[in-house]
Parts: structure tokens; C-alpha cells; sequence
């Protein structure tokens, strides 16, 4: 069954979400829950989603990152993105620290609202939680893996990325499109410039000038 996710302004998208006793990780309504957050996750194709963007405030998320989902993606974006497939996984009460200070950012786009922000990224992050047979997990990620447990476990603070953008870096995905979504030629040092350093400067620039 696939579930509406909550749009912004929703209570449950800023409470805490509460953790889930053994019982109920056993339990029949989450193991259904489990399945019908899969079958929401997949409609429009998502690479994550918590509990709490369903309107159910636990702390429950799931993750999967297709390699189908990589198919408009360039060896470059994927190396720049450090993005590899991610196989469909659980995690129950997570919780994540640092591996070390924050060093990237990253794209997010939020597709049912057409729009774009830039968040500082955390990398590589550690993650200890249980699976769906609440059994512990402990998972060291980098690059974009990483990036996607950071958004999912943030919902369940109640924390959502505008609260973490760049405001300068707010827009709508259409002009992003059309104005910063394409790849520079190679700088005098040899260096690949990305869409996304040049979103920055740019914003960096105004920044600077109305200071």
C-alpha cells in the first residue's frame, strides 16, 4: 500500500519520533508497515524514507539506493557523488555519530515540492540501530550512503534539511536546471569544476556583496 508522505508544516514531521520496544519490532503491524513504507519509497523511485514522512512517529527508516537509479548519471557525477548502489535495508532506533568534522556538501532535492537546497554533509558517519529482526547493525558510511542516513535519521529529530540549507542556496529545481545544473571546463590548475562549486560561488559572491 503506498502511504502520502507528509508535506511541511505537518506535526509529525517536527516531533521525536519514539523508539520501538523488541516486541514491537517483532510485531505484525510493523513488519506491514515495513513493507508498505518499501512500496511508497518506490512511487516516485526514493533512495530513503522514515517513519514519521508517513505520519507515524517511530523511529523506523529504510534505505535503498538502486543501481537502476544511477542510469542518467555520468561516471563523473557518480565519482563526485560518491554514489554506489545501496541494497534495501532497515534500520530501528538508530543512532549516528561522527567518524570525522564535517567536510562536503551535497544536493537535496525535495521532488514533490520541485525545489533545491544545499546542507553541509557529514563524512563518514558511524551508525549503530537494529533490523527488521531487531538485531543490532553497526555501519561505517562515506559519500552519498552516508549523506541519505543523515536525511533519514534527521526526521526522526524532527529536523528537516531546510533547516540545515544554505539559505542562499534555496531555489526552485527548474531554475537550478537551467542555471546551474551543468558542468564547467577544467580550471588553469586541472581541476574539474562541479555544478555544485560553481552554485556555490556564485552564492558566495552575493553574499559578499550585500554584506
Amino acid at each position: 500500500m503506498i502511504i502520502k508522505i507528509a508535506s511541511v508544516g505537518e506535526p509529525v514531521l517536527r516531533g521525536e519520533a519514539r523508539p520501538l520496544t523488541p516486541e514491537e519490532i517483532r510485531s505484525q503491524r510493523i513488519g506491514d508497515l515495513i513493507g508498505h513504507m518499501r512500496e511508497t519509497l518506490s512511487d516516485p523511485p526514493g533512495v530513503g524514507l522514515a517513519a514519521p514522512q508517513i505520519g507515524e512517529p517511530l523511529q523506523l527508516i529504510i534505505i535503498e539506493d538502486k543501481a537502476d537509479y544511477h542510469a542518467n548519471l555520468s561516471q563523473a557525477d557518480l565519482v563526485e557523488r560518491e554514489r554506489s548502489p545501496v541494497p534495501f535495508h532497515v534500520l530501528i532506533n538508530p543512532r549516528i555519530s561522527l567518524v570525522s568534522p564535517p567536510e562536503v556538501t551535497f544536493l537535496k532535492v525535495v521532488s514533490a515540492f520541485q525545489v533545491h537546497g544545499n546542507c553541509a554533509a557529514r563524512s563518514p558517519v558511524l551508525v549503530e540501530a537494529l533490523d527488521h529482526r531487531g538485531e543490532p547493525v553497526r555501519i561505517e558510511a562515506a559519500g552519498w550512503y552516508a549523506r541519505i542516513l543523515q536525511h533519514e535519521i534527521d526526521h526522526l529529530r524532527g529536523t528537516l534539511y531546510i533547516d540545515r540549507m544554505w539559505s542562499r542556496s534555496f531555489s526552485s529545481l527548474e531554475n537550478y536546471n537551467r542555471h546551474w545544473n551543468r558542468r564547467l571546463r577544467p580550471s588553469s590548475g586541472g581541476h574539474l569544476m562541479t555544478h555544485s562549486t560553481k552554485f556555490f560561488e556564485a552564492i558566495l559572491t552575493a553574499s559578499r556583496s550585500n554584506s
